[in-house]
């Protein structure tokens, strides 16, 4: 049985899209039917290099960790495109910090950038979901949420709370025809990762992830009305780090 995803009439928006990750979902949307709202915070050249492949696109700017700047993107998006019934909770935050150096602000700016975001994001899409009895979110998370990895316990926290706010959304949604599900990559080939190269030795595949295999991951679910709370794990064989 051959598989193929069609998005045409749904309408996205991806958080942090302007590179990366981000980038790559927003483009692998658009290659799928779907118009795109490409989200950014800072790099507007970067995001309207990304609308420009994609087509049916607008590149909005936005500080998703705000609840008015959020509002504004998604009336904006609903306005340009139509209401948003595909979020990817991608924007994300990684600020290095060891246990001794970490500092409250360095907390609390993760918490809202990672995780706050995605609670902004999601309440603000819901009422248009609702109202189509269709919707899915899908929240980029790491493998950060279940091991140590090397950024820094804040971005634990953030990681780990979002695939709680995952399965907390996933169990209230479904009976509405929203899903929820969370992608958990580690060690991407990304500006995050950029001189990293020997963390390779690490994964036994040998080598770091690319962007587009996160993007196919994150549009596997889309398709599948039955799976909802769940949390796709790629990370090449590696034991979580």
């Amino acid at each position: 049985m051959t598989i193929k995803l069609d998005l045409t009439g749904h309408i996205a928006l991806v958080t942090g899209a302007s590179r990366g990750i981000g980038a790559a979902i927003a483009i692998a949307l658009a290659e799928a039917g779907a118009a795109v709202a490409v989200n950014y915070r800072e790099r507007a050249d970067d995001a309207e290099t990304v609308v420009r492949k994609i087509g049916r696109a607008i590149a909005i700017a936005a500080d998703v960790s705000q609840a008015a700047a959020v509002a504004r993107m998604v009336d904006q998006a609903a306005s340009a495109l139509g209401p948003i019934d595909i979020l990817v909770n991608n924007a994300g935050l990684a600020i290095v910090r060891g246990i001794d150096d970490l500092t409250e602000s360095d907390f609390d700016v993760t918490i809202a950038v990672n995780l706050k975001s995605a609670f902004l994001c999601t309440q603000a899409v819901l009422p248009g979901m609702r109202a189509k009895k269709w919707g899915r979110i899908v929240n980029i998370s790491s493998g950060a949420a279940r091991g140590a990895g090397a950024i820094g316990v804040h971005y634990n926290a953030s990681k780990a709370g979002m695939e709680g706010l995952t399965r907390g959304y996933a169990a209230r949604l479904v009976k509405e025809g929203i899903t929820v599900n969370a992608v958990a990559p580690s060690l991407i080939e990304t500006d995050m990762m950029r001189g990293r190269s020997d963390l390779a030795s690490r994964i036994p595949l040998g080598r770091l992830g690319h962007p587009d295999e996160v993007a196919k991951a994150a549009l596997s679910v889309l398709g599948n009305d039955y799976m909802t709370g769940q949390t796709i794990v790629l990370n090449g064989g590696m034991a979580f780090i």
